[in-house]
């Protein structure tokens, strides 16, 4: 029956993975209907169910009152996904302010009507300050059922229940006078579902606790770690001309409407100067510098090889030798060099096309909204100096700003620096004072962007940590091979080394978190960065505490790896992603707590990999170095570290997984979309439970086949975060 068990969980891997292949080729619809819901779908989840209950009870797993219960919070899991499924309703009804009639769309069946009435008393898009960025979509609803009204509202990760049916906001319209609210009922399903994941993670937290689990000392103390932690090249080219320093730093500090959020000046040239030229500064030049030598010197700036060129096919079109070009580089006689390449589709010519648009914005100022206007509502918009103005601008303010332009712009023709610095200073109060200091950020928060954006310390850390790990991980290797050690004050210096990675880190996202407002982890280089930081952290802590142990000397070793290689796909595109405000369905705090904990695990899963890759190096060693050299207690004492790591690694994954169903739960209405991203994530965590059981798996028993098996088990991971963005796409795709 065990053997039973698991064929049928593979095979329901291998369906899930061609759900996934018909969801790319023939859409989501046709993945639900023929794969995820179709009825041999949920047959074989029942089996499942049912086998499982079959060899818990044969392998009396009941007289393990914590493992057993971990078992089956699965069954009630899939068992409230059965009710859901067969007795659950879904649909949508829109609501007008000038009309009370429920009007029924999507799923639910035409015949179905609500058993009261449902009428739309107001609704607000709610504003950041000072922006025109959503940060809410509030419904203001009235139910009447009889005589009896009750009055409630809904919002994004704000649920109106009533009598069973659950109201979630899901769109408006446009004119804003209509909203149409998704309608659950399901009264009988998600109890079921959600005592399931109660009982779930009641039990992978008790389940280190156990008198006779192996890891019960160690994970007792680390646990509450985690707990908390839950809580809480050179350039040889001359230097062009440019203006000086202080005058851009007072350009720099201009209000500007960027990315949905007002920032200061200095946020849009680093990002833009990153985009052209791929680095944030230029030729020792600052970005401030570059974007004010495009704004008042452009005949002189326009010779400047400053834009990357990706594809030998484009730089030959261009006529260029290196991987820059200048922006006279595109044009000729003929006219625009790449006119014919972007007709043909080639996207390394819709990007150089893309930094040329750039340049010629930024030229003539239209990417630059740095005039503040109030509307008759108290709102703020901002404007370039191309856009045309709204009449409720203030004609005196008007003038002192066109003014203040004007006369900038002579001071820095005629090299009065002095008096141009005063002109900046002037023309950031005219902001303050057009847009008030309620719709500005605080001067707290602008200082520490300013400070960030000039602090720039991936790319340096991912090439130090990177080589260190390498380095280290090989020379480890080669010493437990002869059962040797890393010399004491070598280890100690090498955990000094990395706590000063750890702090770097840990002020870059307190920083960030400080100028975004929320926690960093809505985007793959938030995400990336805060698994660097979790994995110093585990690293020190599990290092210092076994570091009599032989395997600390590994562990350092992997931490530095996995450390210097998420800081490298963090900086993937070469810049950091933009800073911008969260969009109203991420505004739930199980975003930050499902985020951390997907991330937890998957530094523990890459420490695993990396030990598999480490005993793999020491069974060639043992094939083909020696003879005499037996490696193969090391390589035990591996497997054993590996499965220790492997238990609160799958728990993360799994707890991330159903933390993630519940706050969709909470802003769509439903737990389970069968998203690319959420399919992969269950794969994963189904592949990687196999090896937790590998004493009903003979062949995972033996080290060097576990070993093979975590190492293979990776790639999932490695697809389910890269490989779905870039190839299946889905609502995930951004993380």
């Amino acid at each position: 029956m065990k053997k039973t068990a698991f064929a049928l969980l593979g095979l329901m891997v291998f369906l899930l993975m061609a759900g996934s292949a018909v969801e790319q080729f023939h859409g989501t619809a046709a993945a639900i209907r023929y794969i995820y819901a179709a009825p041999w779908t949920i047959v074989l989840w029942c089996m499942i169910a049912v086998a499982a209950l079959i060899v818990l009870i044969q392998s009396k797993i009941h007289r393990f009152p914590v493992t057993f219960s971990l078992h089956l919070a699965f069954v009630l899991i899939l068992a409230g996904a059965l009710i859901t499924h067969l007795t659950g309703e879904q649909g949508q009804i829109h609501l007008r302010l000038d009309n009370t009639v429920v009007e029924q769309t999507g799923d639910l069946p035409t015949q179905m009507s609500l058993p009261f009435s449902v009428q739309l008393k107001d609704f607000e898009v709610v504003y950041y300050p000072g922006t025109r960025a959503p940060m809410d979509y509030v419904s203001q609803i009235a139910v009447t059922d009889h005589d009896h009204t009750t009055v409630g509202s809904v919002s994004m990760n704000n649920v109106f229940s009533y009598r069973g049916y659950r109201f979630y906001q899901s769109r408006y319209d446009t004119d804003g006078k209509g909203t149409t609210l998704a309608v659950n009922h399901d009264p009988w399903g998600i109890g079921v579902t959600y005592a399931g994941y109660v009982l779930l993670l009641l039990s992978m937290l008790l389940f280190f606790f156990q008198k006779r689990t192996y890891c019960r000392t160690l994970w007792q103390r680390l646990t509450v770690a985690l707990t908390l932690l839950l809580t809480l090249p050179l350039n040889t080219n001359a230097t062009p001309n440019a203006l000086p320093q202080p005058v851009a730093d007072s350009f720099a500090e201009l209000y500007v409407y960027y990315n949905n959020r007002v920032c200061p000046l200095q946020t849009l040239a680093s990002d833009l100067t990153q985009k052209i030229y791929g680095k944030p500064s230029y030729n020792g030049l600052t970005a401030e510098q570059v974007l004010m030598g495009w704004l008042y010197d452009y005949d002189h700036w326009a010779n400047e090889k400053i834009i990357k060129i990706k594809g030998k096919d484009i730089r030959q079109v261009l006529g260029i030798e290196g991987k820059y070009a200048c922006l006279n580089d595109f044009v000729d006689q003929r006219g625009y060099k790449l006119q014919t390449l972007l007709q043909e589709g080639n996207k390394n010519a819709r990007q150089a096309d893309e930094k040329f648009r750039i340049i010629s914005m930024i030229a003539t100022g239209s990417v630059m909204r740095v005039l503040p206007v109030r509307d008759t509502e108290g709102q703020v918009e901002w404007f370039s100096p191309n856009d045309e103005l709204p009449l409720t601008i203030d004609a005196d303010d008007l003038q002192v700003w066109i003014g203040g332009m004007e006369y900038l712009g002579l001071c820095i023709a005629s090299e009065q620096y002095a008096q141009a610095e005063e002109a900046l200073h002037k023309l950031r109060r005219l902001q303050q004072r057009m847009a008030g200091d309620d719709m500005l950020p605080a001067e707290a928060r602008l200082k520490a962007e300013k400070a960030y954006n000039r602090f720039h310390y991936t790319r340096p850390l991912a090439m130090a940590c990177a080589t260190i790990g390498l380095l280290l991980f090989f020379a480890v290797c080669l010493l437990l091979s002869q059962n040797r050690r890393l010399p004491q004050w070598i280890f100690l210096c090498l955990c000094i080394l990395l706590f000063v990675v750890f702090v770097l880190l840990t002020v870059a996202i307190s920083v960030r978190w400080l100028i975004s407002g929320h926690v960093p982890l809505s985007n793959g280089f938030e995400t990336m960065q805060f698994m660097a930081w979790v994995t110093t952290l585990f690293t020190l802590l599990v290092a210092f505490y076994r570091r009599q142990s032989s395997f600390a000397d590994l562990l350092l070793a992997a931490g530095y790896v996995v450390t210097g290689m998420t800081l490298m796909v963090s900086m993937m595109a070469g810049a950091n992603p933009q800073i911008t405000p969260l969009m109203p369905v991420l505004q739930s705090p199980l975003l930050t707590v499902h985020v951390a904990v997907i991330m937890i695990a998957y530094c523990l899963l890459a420490f695993i990999m990396l030990n598999g890759l480490a005993a793999c190096l020491l069974w060639l060693l043992q094939r083909y170095r020696s003879a005499d050299a037996d490696n193969s207690t090391a390589i035990e004492r591996l497997q054993t570290l590996s499965q220790l790591l492997l238990y609160p690694a799958v728990f993360c994954l799994t707890a991330g997984i159903f933390i993630g169903a519940v706050w969709a739960n909470q802003s769509w209405g439903r737990y389970w979309g069968w998203d690319p991203k959420e399919v992969w994530a269950l794969i994963t965590m189904l592949i990687y439970s196999a090896g937790l059981h590998s004493r009903s798996l003979t062949f995972l028993r033996r080290p060097m086949p576990f070993h093979l098996y975590m190492v293979f088990a990776f790639l999932f991971v490695l697809f389910t975060y890269f490989g779905v963005n870039f190839i299946l796409g889905g609502m995930h795709s951004y993380a």
